[in-house]
């Protein structure tokens, strides 16, 4: 039996934007310019050495000025290290991209991925990472598994308008999961 997809009136838009080696001042100026009110950290370590106005106190403490919600969402993030035996991700290369998708299929994955969505739905959010291209980084799977399951992603790289997000088209749901077969690609 297929997934449910959302009707017209459930489907959520979502925003993903990467900080990268952005000033603050620029970066809260790019939320605002999006009218962004939660922004869901996906990064699996909060923290920036090299920017460290991006490590998790400071960064939620300049988006409550703001009157930006900051929330750390933990399971979602990046850098998986292991790997299903067998993983049905054919299309992946990348082994860092094939742990992530691995991980999609868990419910841990799933769960955070819904709650993303519930957040979404109150209010206008983008959920970061540190990569600026969305491309080189798990939000373009995280993308990928919310557009699969019937929602918008907007792409936001600065204050012009949002990039939609389209599927990869390798990227296959099989039941609720997200599955990446064939050639591999990236």
């Amino acid at each position: 039996m297929p997934p449910s997809t959302p009707s017209d009136s459930q489907v959520v838009t979502i925003y993903t934007i990467g900080h990268s080696t952005r000033p603050l001042p620029e970066f809260l100026s790019i939320l605002q310019s999006h009218a962004i009110s939660t922004l869901v950290d996906i990064r699996a370590f909060p923290v920036s050495r090299r920017f460290p106005h991006f490590s998790k106190e400071r960064l939620a403490a300049a988006l409550e000025e703001r009157d930006i919600r900051y929330q750390w969402l933990p399971s979602l993030g990046g850098h998986r290290a292991e790997s299903l035996d067998g993983s049905p991700h054919t299309a992946l290369r990348s082994g860092a991209f094939r742990n992530y998708a691995d991980y999609m299929l868990s419910p841990e994955f799933e769960h955070a991925a819904r709650e993303i969505i519930s957040i979404a739905e109150a209010s206008p959010t983008a959920y970061m990472c540190a990569e600026k291209d969305y491309q080189q980084c798990h939000r373009k799977l995280v993308s990928d598994w919310l557009v699969a399951h019937g929602h918008k992603v907007l792409h936001i790289t600065d204050s012009g308008a949002p990039h939609q997000h389209e599927i990869t088209p390798e990227a296959r749901l099989e039941g609720h999961q997200l599955i990446y077969r064939g050639d591999r690609l990236f």
